[in-house]
Formats: C-alpha cells, sequence, structure tokens
C-alpha cells in the first residue's frame, strides 16, 4: 500500500483560517484581495463581523452560487459577492472616509515583502503592468490593525520577510502580525520587533531561520 505524503505548512485556506482567528465580535473588517478573501469564508460561528469594501459597500455576504451571480454587485477586487439584509451602499469618498478615519478595526492584506521595521510592498513590481495602486496605502494608514497573509518565500525561493524591502512601499511602519504558509510573526507595537509566536504543521524554527532573512525574536 502507497503511503500518504504527510504534508508541511499551512494551505492559503489554512492560512486564512489563522487570520480568522484574529476577528473579534462586532468588528469593522476590510479583506485584501487573493487569499485575505478567504478570511470571510473562515469567520467563527456566531461571531458578528461586518465586511467592508473599498467600492462602497458594508456588510458583504458569501460568494454566490453560479445561480446567484449579479455582474454588478462585486467587491474592490472585481470578484462577485452577495449582499445581506443589513448591507448598505454608498460613494467611494464615503467607503475612504470610514478607512482614513479609523472606523475600520482589522485590515487583511497580501504582500510582496514585509520588512523587520513592518515595512510593507504589496501593490506594484516596477516593469509589470499594473491597474492602480487600489486602496492598500489609506488602508494601512488608517485602520487599526494590519495583518499580512502571504506566501513565506517567492516563487523563486527568495525570503519575503526581509531586513529592508526592496519593492515601492505601501506603507512604512505598519504591519502588526505576519501570517505565512510556515509560520506567524506579531509585534505588540511599532517600537518592537517581530516574534515568532506559531508554527505550521510540520515546520521546525530551523527552517523558517533558514528561509527568513529579517531580524525576529523567538
Amino acid at each position: 500500500m502507497a503511503t500518504q505524503l504527510q504534508t508541511k505548512g499551512w494551505t492559503r485556506n489554512q492560512m486564512a483560517a489563522r487570520a480568522a482567528k484574529e476577528l473579534r465580535d462586532g468588528y469593522y473588517v476590510n479583506l485584501g484581495i487573493g487569499i485575505p478573501t478567504l478570511v470571510a469564508n473562515n469567520i467563527p460561528a456566531g461571531m458578528t463581523v461586518t465586511l467592508q469594501s473599498e467600492n462602497g459597500m458594508l456588510g458583504i455576504g458569501p460568494f454566490p452560487y453560479e445561480d446567484e451571480v449579479d455582474p454588478d454587485l462585486i467587491n474592490a477586487g472585481k470578484q462577485t459577492i452577495s449582499e445581506l439584509p443589513q448591507s448598505s451602499y454608498f460613494d467611494s469618498a464615503q467607503s475612504f472616509a470610514m478607512i482614513r478615519g479609523g472606523h475600520i478595526d482589522l485590515a487583511v492584506l497580501g504582500g510582496m515583502e514585509v520588512s523587520q521595521d513592518g515595512d510593507l510592498a504589496n501593490w506594484m513590481v516596477p516593469g509589470k503592468m499594473i491597474k492602480g495602486m487600489g486602496g492598500a496605502m489609506d488602508l494601512v494608514a488608517g485602520v487599526k490593525k494590519i495583518i499580512v497573509v502571504m506566501e513565506h518565500t517567492s516563487k523563486n525561493g527568495d525570503a519575503k520577510f526581509i531586513p529592508e524591502c526592496t519593492l515601492p512601499l505601501t506603507g512604512k511602519n505598519v504591519v502588526d502580525m505576519i501570517i505565512t504558509d510556515l509560520a506567524v510573526f506579531q509585534r505588540p507595537d511599532h517600537e518592537s520587533p517581530f516574534k515568532l509566536i506559531e508554527l505550521a504543521p510540520g515546520v521546525t524554527a530551523q527552517e523558517v531561520r533558514e528561509k527568513t532573512t529579517a531580524q525576529y525574536t523567538e
């Protein structure tokens, strides 16, 4: 009988589920494009969390079934979504007033690079075509807590949690927690270093050290 290989690390959905553990009842939350959108499927049962989208929606429902899709109802990432009985709609000026005014409790964003000082680069790679800056810069400046969910290394194996970002910055000293497929790093405030607080299944602290160039505590 063939033995099944033991999986190591977290899948994209498991990374999102780990991020969902940081939600609290009553939170207003903004989810970025990519892995962060999966957080919506992992909100703990019985918890009331209101999702906000930069394009002008408060109270986002689950992803619709194929026969329920409304092409005019999308989130900021242009994914089709559903509405809830309590959903509300407004223009982008009001949406960004919520974000810039500090009324959003938590944002879960993707990342290309995070520095050991909490700088985030997640909106462009020089020389590649981009659709636009989006709302990430406003989110990291106005939201109370920022969680970045990303793969631990790039496709060519380079570390993404690094001493200093090489890509154009989204914000400086803004990240509170990093969740990768290998581990979780957290810091209590923006003056403290990141600390390794959790390892994904099958991952060792030595492996994390070998794949991370940023300085952190254990």
